[in-house]
């Protein structure tokens, strides 16, 4: 009889590539074989899609490479359906793969889906070839001296809106929102980051709605027509289906419902982390981020490893810590926050900032890299008590 624990996570975002890394390391003298599965074998530093957009040649980083020592085996495709009975995911509609503990790390994406037209006629960051295709029409639009458009106001599309008109100074770039833009920021720090934004010639339209997107225009709320060359769409989030289809209990996000150590309500063998869990802490609801993401991967690989050795797992509890948004290459505005990701009182801007959102952004490849060799901690605990109750 096979006495071999079958680990597999489904997802190598920045959460999913986390937890497998560090699973290796802390059941590295068990009887366990993991097994992390994605359709590329690109890994996307998703917190610099913006850069890539711009028109920007990053480093790539391939899954095997980064898993080189770990002894974790890459499968290379997509899961198109967790069978919870049985046990086992498929692979590319036809490839089973068996588990008694699996890791639900599928994450989330824009949802060009919203809005008529504008999964027509937008574009996303939702992989580095759209934010690549964008990249190569930005170039013929900037070459034609025409016009951009970023619909969204959140810190995503600040950072885009502001990273592409530094890098094209030439273009009318418009940023488009709902909602005042960083309206979640403190007033000193959102002051500066107008600034930069005027600074660098954008247009805002704050306070508008897109009801439509064209092939030359994105059409307002009221029928304003705002002529666009190229629309990048950055507002509105979805998740994978594949937990819902499997009859996994969701919400009505179809976020996994976890209980207070991450593990599904209705099947308690899989843990759920990052965008693709409802984690609810004493001051509200988790939303999806990397710097919230990284420590629910951190401990759920550390809940594992303690499940298999029969010890005592206490609940997860996080709380936020900063806000920090780039403001092109050579300016950003880091808001320090309170563990209800409410404004705190200090910020911090200019190079220093520029510098702190560089060691963010890169600080994740950085643990992947030492977490083969020891426990790196990643989780700030702030918020008081842990939750005792389910997220529901």
């Amino acid at each position: 009889m096979n006495d071999t624990h079958r680990i597999v996570v489904i997802g190598a975002g920045y959460t999913g590539m986390f937890s497998a890394i560090r699973l290796a390391h802390r059941t590295r003298r068990l009887d366990v074989e993991i097994t992390l599965v994605n359709p590329s074998s690109r890994f996307v530093e998703r917190l610099r899609m913006h850069q890539i957009a711009a028109g920007q040649e990053l480093a790539v980083h391939r899954i095997p490479d980064l898993l080189a020592g770990t002894g974790v085996a890459f499968v290379q495709g997509a899961a198109t359906a967790i069978d919870p009975d049985a046990r086992q995911i498929t692979v590319d509609g036809d490839r089973t793969l068996a588990y008694d503990t699996l890791v639900y790390a599928l994450g989330s994406s824009t949802d060009a889906g919203t809005v008529p037209g504008a999964d027509l006629h937008a574009f996303t960051l939702n992989s580095p070839e759209i934010a690549g295709r964008f990249a190569e029409r930005l170039a013929e639009v900037a070459r034609a001296g025409g016009a951009v458009t970023v619909c969204g106001g959140g810190l995503t599309g600040i950072e885009a809106a502001t990273e592409i008109a530094e890098s094209h100074p030439g273009l009318n770039v418009t940023l488009i929102s709902l909602d005042e833009p960083a309206a979640m920021m403190g007033g000193k720090a959102r002051a500066y980051l107008m600034r930069a934004i005027e600074r660098l010639g954008i247009t805002l339209k704050a306070g508008a709605e897109v009801v439509k997107v064209l092939p030359d225009a994105v059409e307002l709320a009221g029928g304003e027509l705002v002529h666009s060359d190229a629309c990048l769409w950055t507002t509105g989030v979805k998740v994978s289906p594949l937990a819902a289809d499997a009859g996994i209990a969701v919400d009505e996000r179809g976020l996994v419902l976890v209980d207070a150590t991450l593990r599904s309500l209705s099947h308690p063998e899989i843990h759920a982390i990052g965008d693709a869990a409802a984690i609810r802490m004493p001051w509200g609801r988790i939303h999806g981020t990397c710097q919230s993401g990284m420590p629910t991967a951190q401990y759920t690989a550390d809940t594992i490893a303690r499940l298999l050795r029969g010890k005592r797992v206490k609940p997860f509890r996080f709380g936020y810590f900063h806000q920090p948004v780039s403001l092109g290459r050579r300016d950003a505005v880091i808001q320090f926050t309170h563990a209800d990701d409410t404004p705190g009182r200090w910020y911090l801007t200019g190079r220093a900032a520029v510098a702190y959102k560089e060691m963010v952004s890169g600080s994740p490849l950085m643990t992947y890299r030492l977490s083969k060799r020891m426990n790196v901690t990643t989780v700030v605990s702030k918020g008081g008590r842990a939750i005792d109750e389910p997220a529901l």
